[in-house]
C-alpha cells in the first residue's frame, strides 16, 4: 500500500469524486451532495488504515511483526481482518495466509518495488502457529505480514461506513478499482458491473448486478494479469510453497461486504468454492487457465459464453 492522495480541495459540496490512494484509483458516488468535512474524513480513514497496515511504510504494525517474536498490539480495526484470514487459512488447508509477505518480497514485490525475483520460492511461516488474543497478535518468530488479499476490500467497507455516518440514509457506492460496495438509496436501480476478460482487456465475460439486498452489496475481483512483473510471477501465492498459483486466472465474488468478497476472491485461486462456502456466504465466478468460465447458480448477473 502507498500513501493516500489528498481529498478534493474544493469547499463545494459534490456527489462524486475520484482520487488515488493505497496505490490504486478510487471513485465515490453518493446520491446527495457531500461536503468537505465528509471527504476529509474519508481521506483520514484511508490514511490511518494505510499507516497501520502498509508493508511499504515505516512505523506500521508490519514493522513490529517483522522485527521479532512477541505480543504485538494490533489496530482497533484488526479483528475482522484476522477473523477472515483465520477462516480462509483453515478452509484452504494453509494455502492462504497473511504471513505471505516475505514470500512476495523474495519474488521482488518489496518496499523498493525492485520487481526482480530471486531464485526459487520461500514458503510462508505457519499462520496456524500465530495466536490472536485481542488486541494482541502473538507470534513465535518474525515474519512479514501482508493483508493485501482482504485489506483493500475491508477498507472499502470502512470508507462506506464513514460516509454513512456523515450522510445518514444516503445511497453510497465506493469503488477502489475492482473492489466495491454499493448501498443504494431507496428506489435506486441495480448497479451493473462488467466482469473484465482476463485475456482480452476491454472485453467482458459477464455482468454482475448489485441491488443492495443482503448478499448483493459488494463485488470484488482478482486476476493474475493485474499485478504481474515477470514471466509466471504474480501476486497470488500459495503460502505453503511461496509459488504463484497457475490454475485460475480470474475470480469475481459477490457478498454482503467487501472484506469477505475480497478475501474469497483470493481464496478461489487456492481452494474450490464449495469448500469455502461451508463457512462463508458468497456467490462467485471463476475463469481458469483452460478458458473455462464457471459460476455459482445463484450469482446475481449473467455470463457471456
Amino acid at each position: 500500500m502507498a500513501t493516500p492522495g489528498p481529498a478534493p480541495t474544493t469547499d463545494d459540496d459534490v456527489s462524486s469524486w475520484s482520487f488515488e490512494a493505497i496505490g490504486t484509483s478510487w471513485t465515490v458516488d453518493v446520491d446527495r451532495p457531500v461536503g468537505p468535512a465528509a471527504r476529509r474524513a474519508v481521506a483520514d480513514r484511508i490514511e490511518a488504515f494505510d499507516r497501520d497496515w502498509s508493508r511499504f511504510r515505516s512505523g506500521s504494525v508490519v514493522d513490529a511483526v517483522r522485527a521479532g517474536a512477541g505480543r504485538h498490539r494490533l489496530p482497533d480495526d484488526a479483528g475482522p481482518l484476522v477473523e477472515v484470514y483465520d477462516a480462509l487459512h483453515r478452509l484452504t488447508a494453509g494455502a492462504m495466509s497473511p504471513a505471505v509477505g516475505g514470500s512476495l518480497e523474495h519474488l521482488g514485490y518489496d518496499a523498493a518495488y525492485s520487481l526482480r525475483p530471486a531464485p526459487g520460492h520461500v514458503p510462508a511461516p505457519d499462520w496456524g502457529a500465530v495466536r490472536w488474543e485481542p488486541p494482541y497478535l502473538v507470534t513465535g518468530e518474525p515474519f512479514v505480514l501482508d493483508v493485501g488479499a482482504a485489506g483493500k476490500g475491508y477498507l472499502v467497507d470502512l470508507v462506506a461506513e464513514v460516509l454513512e455516518q456523515h450522510v445518514a440514509g444516503a445511497g453510497v457506492t465506493v469503488d477502489a478499482s475492482g473492489d466495491l460496495v454499493h448501498r443504494p438509496g431507496q428506489g435506486a436501480p441495480p448497479l451493473r458491473v462488467a466482469l473484465e476478460h482476463p485475456r482480452r482487456p476491454g472485453y467482458a465475460v459477464g455482468v454482475a448486478s448489485l441491488d443492495g439486498a443482503p448478499g448483493r452489496r459488494a463485488l470484488c475481483a482478482s486476476a493474475t494479469n493485474r499485478r504481474t512483473w515477470a514471466d509466471g510471477v504474480h501476486h497470488v501465492l500459495d503460502a505453503r510453497t511461496g509459488a504463484p498459483t497457475t490454475d485460475v486466472l480470474a475470480t469475481w465474488v459477490v457478498a454482503d461486504d467487501a472484506r469477505t468478497a475480497d478475501a474469497v476472491a483470493t481464496a478461489l485461486f487456492l481452494a474450490p468454492p464449495e469448500t469455502l462456502r461451508r463457512e462463508l456466504d458468497f456467490t462467485w465466478v471463476t475463469y481458469d487457465a483452460l478458458g473455462a468460465l464457471r459460476a455459482s447458480p445463484d450469482f446475481p448477473g449473467e455470463l457471456f459464453r
